[in-house]
């Protein structure tokens, strides 16, 4: 595995399509190293187990399936030297910009970044969160977790769905298990309205002849060691179920596709203000963060329709990301530390400026460690060469010593990293 640096001027973590978008766009605005961070064995995000058309009309003017969206920007960003760190979990982000990663590897290791580009998607409610009464059997699934199986492993779930929701993915999933052999028998949806896209409801519910009920959602779960029906039932517009309207509906699976939830646990980490409606991050027009420094793009922030939409915001976030992490950098370049050298207890100030050199000398004030009841010489290096020095009659602990750094030594302090401050008996 490849070494990854101590520090870098872009982390972005998560590499689906908002995560490689938004590296992609802070390489091209300038910055100089770009992580990747995913928890998943390969790069691409949910956009791998997507094997259906409809991405990247925008973005492209082509309808890709999702796998082919995501290789696009994989291939990009590998070739402009976007480094990826996978199979790592992320388990801390601070205010300071400090990310905590852990994978079999490395172990637990600390990585610290100028700024940080949060692009996390999001993940589906489960049954636990809609609190379905019933028994706990086999066969009740996210619709997400049935769409992995089918269109990456190869299993089937089952052979008779009903599928609570119309969401977009619940919609894609009933026209994929019907091309695969299943019968889905109903899809239930608990609002007066669709909550998915008009043209996935054509495309796969009308099309293949798949009966959706609005205002109905599933009153229990029928089966104990596995699915054996569920029993439906209308709702009025309190979500109240209507006496009379409950119907049993035998199958041996149940799909669940009942909204998506930001994943920003970390995010709340790292101090990052939530939005109580969407469940993403506040973000501003650049999509920066109440924190300084930390970024989020893409449905980390809210659910989007569209990848296209997905990728804008990634390649916006990473433009804004770049920029803050070259002023970062500039001033870390430009400001430089302080040392306390030979008995030197501290100097302040801590660092400087070097820029500020050329308006005027720069004055620094030190106490020593032990007396030293002789002349003194006060010395300023950078570590090897002189930069400047001051002769004290002698030095003692309890009575400051002042210097100053003129601006002749300007080009002395710019070629320095730091400056260590001494002070020996002459």
């Amino acid at each position: 595995m490849k070494t990854i640096q101590s520090k870098y001027d872009v982390v972005v973590i998560g590499s689906g399509p908002a995560g490689l978008a938004a590296a992609i766009a802070a390489k091209k605005e300038g910055a100089e190293d770009v992580l990747v961070i995913d928890r998943d064995l390969e790069p691409g995000g949910i956009l791998l187990q997507c094997i259906h058309n409809g991405f990247g009309l925008e973005t492209f003017q082509q309808d890709l399936p999702g796998p082919s969206y995501a290789q696009r920007f994989i291939d990009e960003a590998v070739g402009l030297g976007v480094e990826l760190l996978l199979d790592t979990m992320v388990l801390d982000i601070t205010s300071q910009r400090k990310v905590t990663v852990s994978n079999r590897f490395m172990g637990i290791a600390d990585i610290d970044a100028r700024s940080i580009v949060l692009a996390m998607g999001c993940r589906e409610r489960t049954r636990a969160q809609i609190r379905l009464p019933g028994f706990r059997p086999a066969g009740v699934f996210t619709a997400g977790t049935a769409q992995r199986w089918v269109n990456v492993e190869g299993y089937m779930p089952g052979s008779r769905f009903v599928i609570l929701g119309s969401g977009d993915i619940g919609m894609i999933m009933a026209r994929r298990l019907s091309l695969e052999g299943a019968k889905v028998e109903r899809v239930l949806e608990i609002m007066p309205f669709l909550t998915g896209l008009t043209r996935n409801y054509v495309q796969c519910l009308n099309d293949y002849d798949i009966p959706l009920q609005l205002s109905h959602t599933v009153n229990r779960i029928i089966g104990k060691n596995r699915v054996e029906a569920i029993e439906s039932v209308q709702v009025d517009e309190r979500w109240n179920p209507i006496p009379g309207t409950s119907e049993i509906i035998p199958c041996d699976t149940l799909l669940l596709s009942v909204g998506l939830i930001p994943e920003n646990e970390l995010s709340k980490k790292a101090g990052v203000r939530i939005d109580p409606i969407t469940g993403g991050p506040y973000v501003d027009d650049t999509f920066q963060t109440n924190v300084p420094g930390i970024f989020a793009a893409g449905n980390v922030v809210h659910v989007y329709d569209l990848v296209d939409w997905v990728t804008e915001a990634g390649l916006a976030s990473g433009r804004s990301a770049a920029r803050f992490a070259t002023t970062v950098r500039n001033s870390e370049i430009r400001h430089i530390p302080l040392v306390a050298g030979e008995n030197v207890r501290y100097v302040v100030p801590h660092e400087l400026d070097k820029d500020n050199l050329a308006n005027g000398e720069i004055r620094l004030q030190l106490r020593v460690k032990t007396p030293i009841e002789a002349p003194t010489r006060i010395e300023v290096s950078d570590g090897e060469n002189l930069v400047t020095r001051k002769v004290e009659p002698y030095a003692r602990p309890g009575e400051i010593i002042t210097l100053t750094i003129s601006p002749r030594a300007y080009d002395d302090v710019q070629r320095a990293g730091r400056l260590v401050v001494s002070a020996v008996k002459r």
